[in-house]
């Protein structure tokens, strides 16, 4: 049964929702635009910006102890994953950007918590940059429906 107050499945209604962000530091210029791009769509879903915790690591390896940490914190309806691998010409792409995803995932799973991934992996600067503003209104978009369709289940 649908709750009345969070509206129709699929709706994005942000309003006492609590919100963690964890962002990547590597590539800072592309994840900076992508944690503002989702800021402000929390902020457009009526998510208040004293309900949001942001914080950053060094890269997207350390993404998923950062959000287990928030996770065990109890303290979050939902999170969001910040970050940009851009290929190079070793291995060392796949391995981010596999168990990055893979960790992320886990936390998810784990705590039956919703985790949009917003962790661009791509094979230029360029692609990036095309992506960064609706990836990061798309993750939070994503946390918020994901937190009200997980408060109805529940």
């Amino acid at each position: 049964m649908q709750d009345a107050d969070k509206g129709t499945p699929g709706e994005l209604i942000g309003e006492g929702l609590r919100v963690g962000i964890v962002r990547a530091r590597f590539n800072e210029a592309i994840t900076l635009k992508l944690a503002e791009a989702c800021l402000s769509e929390l902020e457009r879903l009526d998510v208040e910006r004293g309900d949001v915790k942001h914080v950053s690591v060094p890269g997207a390896l350390e993404i998923p102890i950062a959000l287990k940490a928030m996770a065990d914190s109890g303290d979050y309806d939902a999170l969001v994953a910040i970050g940009c691998v851009i290929r190079g010409e070793t291995y060392h792409f796949e391995l981010v950007a596999n168990e990055s995803g893979a960790g992320v995932m886990r936390v998810a799973l784990d705590h039956q918590l919703p985790i949009a991934n917003a962790i661009l992996t791509v094979d230029t600067e360029a692609q990036a940059w095309a992506r960064v503003e609706e990836k990061g209104r798309d993750a939070a978009r994503v946390a918020v429906e994901m937190a009200n369709l997980l408060e109805d289940l529940t």
